[in-house]
Order: structure tokens, then sequence, then C-alpha cells
């Protein structure tokens, strides 16, 4: 019998399951896909707080996630490099809400707004390439002794003896897996395309077409995107992406021509509030870390730390 049994491997899963681990408990992973086959590998990833809530969790989460992700972009082959990039703005508008999360967020000067923009704020934060990153994590776990099996849970009852502890960490799947019907998809739509020489991000959320983000990597760039609440469709819808090119060429005219090289799409795993808690009413405890919309990856190492610190009360309560 293990002493916990995190349910899902994306980058929730993954990464509180590392940080478990590395206080010495004796951690397993179940899950029904592989991390390359969740929604966070669809992520474009980029430190930034997107349909999470409440604000003031959000907050303290994202604060800590990025201190864990700044020291992990000096670490090579982790897929983490702190990027500045540009928030833009229609209209004038405030400070964003996290800033304080984010040393040295400022006002954009004139020169830097393209055509029809009014204001926006540049800021450098990490922005995580996926693929790599979820293979560090995946390594990392395993270093430290932790293993992941692959089949589907139903009920997180079905692992009752199998460990003392399970940790809900299903994303969307929460909504079968404990019935929790207020999880609902918030569809993206993404193209990967190859890089044509970008160092900066750009994100505008004002976009009426839609919200509109550009995200270099070191040899493709994301582009997007789309944020459909409800829709469950995972196929790649042509004209949305021609849509999305077209956005994004306007935005960064280097992208016009750009090579595609993949369409994606992910269904954020939308909810009212991120769900972080103990619940002891069923046959073991199950402390439950999903709902994190848009913003898993940037409330991810926060919301792990949280996490295992329900769980070390759980054990330590189970005696």
């Amino acid at each position: 019998m293990a002493e916990v049994v995190v349910i899902g491997c994306g980058v929730i899963g993954l990464t509180t399951a590392v940080r478990l681990r590395e206080t010495g408990l004796d951690v397993r992973i179940v899950a029904a896909d592989p991390p390359e086959r969740t929604t966070s590998a669809v992520a474009a990833a980029i430190w930034y707080p997107y349909k999470a809530y409440p604000e003031k969790d959000v907050l303290r989460w994202g604060h800590s996630t990025f201190e864990v992700f700044e020291e992990l972009a000096a670490v090579p082959d982790t897929g983490v490099r702190m990027r500045e990039g540009f928030e833009l703005r229609r209209r004038p508008a405030p400070e964003p809400w996290w800033s304080a999360a984010v040393p040295g967020v400022r006002r954009c000067g004139h020169e830097e707004l393209p055509p029809g923009y009014r204001d926006g704020h540049a800021f450098v934060v990490p922005v995580i390439e996926m693929p790599v990153y979820l293979r560090h994590l995946q390594d990392r776990f395993a270093a430290a002794g932790g293993t992941i099996e692959r089949h589907a849970v139903s009920d997180p009852d079905e692992l009752a003896d199998e460990a003392r502890i399970i940790v809900n960490c299903a994303g969307l799947g929460a909504r079968g897996l404990v019935g929790d019907d207020s999880m609902a998809p918030i569809r993206g739509q993404v193209l990967r395309v190859r890089n044509p020489g970008l160092d900066c991000f750009i994100l505008d959320e004002d976009d009426p077409e839609g919200v509109t983000y550009v995200v270099p990597r070191t040899t493709d760039c994301i582009l997007g995107g789309t944020a459909e609440e409800g829709a469950w469709d995972v196929d790649p819808n042509p004209a949305i992406a021609a849509d999305i090119l077209r956005r994004c060429s306007a935005l960064e005219p280097r992208l016009a021509g750009a090579e595609v090289l993949e369409h994606k799409v992910g269904l954020r795993p939308g909810r009212t509030e991120v769900r972080l808690e103990r619940e002891d009413g069923r046959g073991v405890p199950v402390v439950h870390n999903y709902g994190h919309g848009g913003s898993g990856v940037t409330l991810s190492w926060g919301c792990a730390g949280e996490a295992a610190a329900l769980v070390a009360e759980a054990l330590g309560h189970a005696g």
C-alpha cells in the first residue's frame, strides 16, 4: 500500500506528486492518459492567471509558483525560460490585478503599442515549453522513486485499499470522478508554427474576435486562441485556425506566412473556484486539487504546496 495515490498526471497531478514524493512520502500516480495527452500538453504555458478563482487565492498560489519557475529557469533542460512580453489594451487600463506577484511590471511606452492599442503593460514572466517541462517533471518524479500507472479510475473509493490518502488532480475528469457538475470545459484551440525569430510574447484579451496571443518558444510559437465555455469538441476547426493565424499576424507581422506545424485543442478545467480542500467522508481521505481553469501551470507549485500540507495533516490525523 502506498501512502499517497495521486489521480491524474497533467501539470497539477505531476507537480503535486513531485512535491509529495520529495517530502519523503511513498507516492504513486494513477492516470488514464499519459502527460503528453493531457490538456497541459496543449497549453501555451505562460505564467498568467486566466479564468481561475478566487483572485485572492490565485494571487498567493501564483506568487509561489512564479518563484519556483524563476529557479527552474536557471536549470538546463527544464523547458522554463524567463521572457519579456506585453499585455495590450484597446483602452486605458489600470495596473493588472496580479501585478503584486510579478516584479517590474511597467506601463508600455507609446512606441511599443501596435496600431489600434491605447495602453498596455510590459513584464517578464516564465514561459514554459510543455513537452520539455512535462518530461522534466516525469523524470524528476521517477528519480525520486515515484511510479506512474496507466488505468482509468471511476471513483476514488476504488483505491481505498491501495493508499492511505488519495489526491484528486483529475482536472475536468473530476466531473465524473467525484460527481462535480460545476466543472465545465473551456475549449482552447491553438496553432503551433515555426518561430520566425520572435523573443517577446504578446497578449490581447480585449480582441472582440477572441482572446489572441503569441507565445514564442525555442524553435516554435504557440498562437491562440479561443475560450469557448461549455464546448466539448476536441477536433481543431479549420476556420477558427485561419482566424487565429490572421489575428496573430496582425499583432506580429513576422508571423505572416509562418509554417504551421500543428493544430491542437485542449479543454481547460473550468470551475467557479479552484477546489483545494480535504474531504473525509469517503473510504479514505481525499485531497482535492482541481478546477484551475486556464491557470494550471501558473498555479501548479503554489497549489501543490498547499495540497501537500493537507496530505501531511491527514496522515498525522490518521496516525
